[in-house]
């Protein structure tokens, strides 16, 4: 038969300080950041694939029939695309 013996490092519980605020805040602002990117990089990619889809259906309304979707509603993310690309094509006077 076994016999338990003690175990001083793993028998001892050690209780965990929670996060200060301060770093939970900034924890989660990082978090908000890294989203955000994402939700950039998404919205890209979606607007490249609307085009492509222009270029093979024809019009805006055409893709956007396709999709169930307002023609506008296509219309304005592929306007709002555009503004976010030539926004970073603008030089800086730095």
């Amino acid at each position: 038969m076994n016999t338990l013996r003690p175990t001083p490092v793993l028998d001892t519980v050690v209780v965990m300080e929670p996060k200060p605020w301060r770093d939970r805040v900034h924890d989660e602002e990082e978090l908000l950041a890294q989203l955000n990117q994402a939700v950039s990089e998404a919205a890209t990619r979606r607007a490249q694939a609307l085009r492509d889809g222009v270029a093979e259906l024809g019009t805006v309304a055409a893709v956007a029939r396709d999709l169930g979707r307002s023609w506008q509603a296509v219309d304005q993310a592929l306007k709002r695309d555009q503004k976010k690309s030539s926004a970073k094509d603008t030089p800086t006077t730095e």
